[in-house]
């Protein structure tokens, strides 16, 4: 295999193609999943380590991640950028005759018994199954006993669907875990999965195994039926086989009951799609409204069609985000390009060099760089490729220095190039980079921010409520950071402080009295609860807050009397006939009254920080930044929120723009999109520029853009046309869409360049003769 990709890369000795790579294939396990003893990065027991140096393969099966999906560490983008593109262009021809020669003559094919379990399969499948089984019946019982261990946030009946749920993935997990082990490794499904053709280990073990829990919006199938999902079962089952588990694989085939639920679930998959396919074709179509006539100029600032400037230096170092080879967007992989100097520019015997000479070198470099005419490198680069020598060091790696300046040679001249353009369309191609990735996304997705039961909405839904700057979100959540977190004593405290307590609550009982006197509801509080629950209110804080809300509903003045710590009266002024009904009414009312906390907060959740034992964390429900920044023990500095609106309102326009860059970048993530940040920064500045937030709709865009006719050609044409007509309104004809409804050329790209001819103004001829003459 070595040989033939040797010949591949580099058929004769002539070739200076010296491709230096390293790529982790699917199937790549790590040192510390391995069963043998080497902890050798490179020695993966299934060969899954691709490395290329000086175009000699030297290790490894080249699958997806090496030769497809066209990322930044692929075969053919490393020759593009290390040679030219007609290098990969003649290298993936000779791939690709071989491949199709080779494949022909060979053959692939599937057939049923591909997918035929073993005995071995079926039998650890059956007591997998029976275990996970046993365990939810466990659960089940707990439930009913009201045993069952809580999970923050939640409560029994929600503590039980998590726990079965995650019990339940499990068994398919593991059913496709053996599933996988026991294939054998010319099974053709198993090949196109692990070369990354098509199909993944959980289409495998759905064909061979276990088919696994049908989901119907994120949840286990819901009751069809009155307490039951179909007359199947027992009515009030929890049980998996009443809730959609499919103990079956598609081998065996589903009974009646498990393909009703499966068709569910796939039910769900189509409708998304179709829906989908609107929203985001819709959210593509304003965003390239929005930015269409944004561009690079020569100056680099970003500016629209008017000349208004929407960015000082585009994605703040000017880089053009097509050409970035580093994690992150970053410019530069620094470890390969390292890698490949070392591998191209032997050492020998040159005397190895130590890291304060390493610095001493890259910084007059550097410095040498910074005086040419139009060269400089940021500040923000001379710190990463620091920081890189900074680990090689700890790494005892060593570099000569013929090899250190081949290598800073490599970085500034690669760097130079990857400049953006002046006159680049960056809106165009930054409303697409958004757009697309949408139509990727599936529609409705969940994600537990930390805590089961607390959703977040992810997806195509919540990048519209970004772009549409919408007031009300359909998840608001604030995550504060605590002062003291490693105290959950504190952690309480805070919490008591934060979510809302109404009186019904922390009151034992709320009495009408009656006496010959006089008559009034008599509240007595449960100051056991109020101080297990850390509250710090008595009757008199309940007095003043009840009294708010009275003078709010304009009852009848009543007034609200201590009577001692734990009971509070409250008296009404109206006449003796009336009196009964307002006091009957005040008694309705007063179990809703606030007593303790912020209003528009549904309920906070003390959980553990992601990765960090001990670490709590307070995730908020609801809105209200502002308070809970002011309430003591939070560390308002750190503490943010995810309603754009409000950290606006809150905390001013800068905070808005992170909070936009923040928000995208975090669903992009959440469903594996590679978006690289300029485009969001963009985005965000487009939305804040005006000094307030504004929306990517037809109301953003009016206040946005100064154009009738481009608003025109969005949405409400007749109405813009007539009030630009009424009021008078020019337009300049600058923007796209003005220019191609006019049929000329815009200014983006090479039409930003005027060509202008000084004319002479020529002598005039009289061939008449001289009047003097005659």
């Amino acid at each position: 295999r070595s040989q033939i990709f040797n010949v591949l890369l580099r058929p004769t000795a002539k070739m200076r193609v010296f491709v230096n790579l390293m790529v982790k294939e699917k199937i790549y396990s790590k040192p510390e999943d391995r069963n043998t003893a080497c902890s050798e990065e490179t020695m993966c027991p299934n060969d899954g380590f691709v490395y290329f140096r000086n175009s000699e393969l030297i290790s490894g099966q080249l699958g997806k991640a090496t030769l497809g999906n066209g990322n930044k560490s692929g075969l053919f983008s490393v020759l593009v950028r290390d040679y030219n593109a007609h290098a990969a262009a003649a290298c993936m021809n000779r791939v690709a005759k071989l491949s199709a020669r080779w494949i022909g003559n060979h053959g692939f094919s599937i057939g049923i018994d591909d997918v035929q379990p073993g005995k071995l399969l079926n039998e650890q499948k059956r007591q997998r199954i029976l275990e996970g089984y046993a365990e939810c019946d466990r659960l089940i019982q707990l439930y009913n006993e009201g045993k069952l261990p809580l999970m923050p946030g939640c409560d029994a009946a929600q503590t039980l669907e998590a726990k079965i749920t995650e019990k339940l993935n499990e068994i398919r997990e593991i059913a496709g875990k053996v599933c996988m082990k026991e294939l054998h490794w010319r099974n053709s499904p198993l090949i196109m999965s692990q070369c990354g053709s098509k199909g993944s280990p959980i289409n495998i073990s759905q064909m061979v195994a276990c088919v696994g829990q049908q989901a119907v919006g994120g949840r286990r199938a819901p009751d069809g039926f009155i307490d039951r999902s179909l007359p199947h079962f027992p009515k009030k089952s929890k049980a998996p086989a009443a809730k959609g588990f499919v103990a079956n694989s598609f081998y065996t085939g589903l009974t009646a009951t498990e393909f009703f639920f499966h068709t569910m679930g796939g039910r769900e998959g189509l409708v998304d799609t179709a829906v989908k396919t609107a929203d985001t074709g819709y959210m593509s179509r304003r965003l390239m409204k929005c930015l269409e006539d944004l561009a690079v100029h020569y100056d680099m600032t970003v500016r629209n069609s008017s000349g208004i400037i929407v960015q000082f230096f585009y994605g703040d170092d000017g880089m053009d985000p097509a050409q970035m080879e580093g994690a992150e967007g970053f410019a530069l992989d620094f470890e390969r390009l390292l890698f490949k100097a070392e591998a191209t520019c032997l050492a020998g015997r040159d005397v190895k060099l130590s890291h304060s000479e390493i610095i001493e070198i890259i910084n007059k470099k550097l410095t040498e760089y910074d005086m040419v005419s139009n060269g400089g490198c940021s500040d923000a680069f001379k710190r990463k490729l620091l920081e890189f020598f900074d680990k090689i060091a700890k790494r005892k790696r060593h570099v000569s220095e013929q090899q250190l300046q081949v290598f800073l040679d490599a970085c500034i001249s690669r760097l130079r190039s990857k400049g953006v353009e002046a006159g680049t369309a960056i809106g165009a191609i930054g409303a697409q980079s958004i757009g697309e990735p949408g139509t990727q996304m599936t529609l409705k997705t969940f994600h537990f921010a930390g805590v089961a039961s607390m959703n977040v909405t992810l997806g195509v839904p919540r990048i519209k409520e970004i772009i549409n700057a919408s007031k009300k979100i359909s998840t608001p959540i604030i995550m504060a950071k605590l002062e003291h977190d490693h105290s959950m004593e504190i952690a309480q405290t805070v919490k008591g402080q934060i979510e809302k307590t109404l009186l019904g609550q922390v009151a034992k009982s709320i009495k009408l009295v009656m006496t010959s006197v006089r008559a009034s509801v008599v509240v007595k509080l449960d100051m056991a609860k109020i101080n297990s629950s850390r509250l710090r209110i008595n009757a008199h804080t309940i007095q003043e807050k009840i009294e708010k809300v009275l003078k709010k509903r304009k009852d009848n003045n009543p007034n609200v009397k201590v009577l001692d710590d734990m009971e509070l009266a409250i008296m009404t002024d109206a006449e003796r006939d009336k009196a009964h009904f307002v006091l009957h009414r005040l008694k309705n009312q007063l179990p809703t009254v606030v007593v303790k906390g912020i209003d528009t907060v549904e309920r906070a959740i003390i959980a553990e920080e992601a990765g960090k034992k001990g670490k709590l964390n307070m995730i908020v429900e609801g809105t209200g930044l502002l308070e809970v920044m002011g309430i003591e023990g939070v560390n308002g500095c750190k503490t943010e929120s995810n309603h754009i609106i409000e950290v606006y309102q809150t905390l001013g326009i800068e905070a808005a723009r992170s909070c936009i860059i923040k928000e995208i970048k975090k669903v992009m993530q959440s469903h594996s999109m590679d978006v690289d940040i300029r485009h969001m920064m963009l985005l965000a500045d487009v939305m804040t520029f005006k000094g307030e937030v504004l929306a990517v709709t037809r109301v953003g865009i009016a206040k946005m853009k100064e154009s009738v006719l481009m608003l025109a050609s969005f949405e409400k044409t007749a109405d813009h046309l007539f009030n630009g007509a009424v009021n008078g309104r020019e337009d300049k004809i600058e923007g796209v869409s003005e220019c191609i409804i006019m049929g000329i050329p815009m200014e983006i790209g090479t039409g930003m360049l005027k060509v202008k001819q000084r004319m002479d103004t020529l002598p005039v001829f009289k061939y008449a003769p001289d009047p003097i003459l005659h």
